[in-house]
């Protein structure tokens, strides 16, 4: 059997954005609570969701919704992580608000927003030792949360993933 990498690069990238999955999930978490959910997008639902991320172009005028848009679908795959909101009762002030009973509902717990970027930063830095090239975008993480495809996460950021000749995350216009 002869194995082409050209032809079989999308399966590759679609094993290792699974892998990146469980990297997400053995991420450490505060107070071991494991409020994050985290999903690989591909296929049809890349391209909708890069069109929910013109959908907020439009409404917004914020270019990088556009530019971002335009982007994922130069990839294989995107991850999405997020996570549900639950304040971890730690009366910090991480939040900026002097305790939990403080922080209005809306209001982000910064251990909730820590816990996401940890999983971020683990999954990535699992694609990174397989040679595949990552960018972390807050609008597909937006454009995820309008298509609610993680059901009650507030917070969801979202891991471009490809593995081509030269990575078409950056250098972009």
């Amino acid at each position: 059997m002869i194995i082409n990498q050209r032809d079989d690069r999308h399966a590759q990238v679609i094993d290792v954005a699974r892998r990146m999955l469980t990297a997400i999930r053995t991420a450490p978490k505060a107070k071991g609570l494991d409020l994050i959910e985290a999903i690989v997008v591909e296929g049809d639902d890349l391209k909708r969701l890069s069109d929910a991320m013109l959908q907020l172009y439009a409404e917004t005028s914020r270019p990088v919704y556009q530019r971002d848009a335009a982007n994922i679908l130069q990839g294989d795959a995107v991850v999405l992580v997020g996570t549900h909101q639950q304040p971890m009762g730690l009366n910090c002030g991480h939040c900026g608000f002097p305790s939990c009973a403080d922080k209005p509902s809306q209001a982000t717990c910064a251990f909730n927003s820590m816990d996401v970027g940890i999983a971020v930063g683990s999954a990535c830095a699992l694609a990174a030792d397989c040679r595949v090239d990552t960018r972390t975008l807050f609008s597909a993480g937006m454009g995820a949360m309008r298509l609610n495809l993680l059901p009650d996460c507030g917070q969801v950021l979202a891991i471009a993933v490809s593995a081509a000749s030269k990575n078409p995350f950056f250098d972009r216009k």
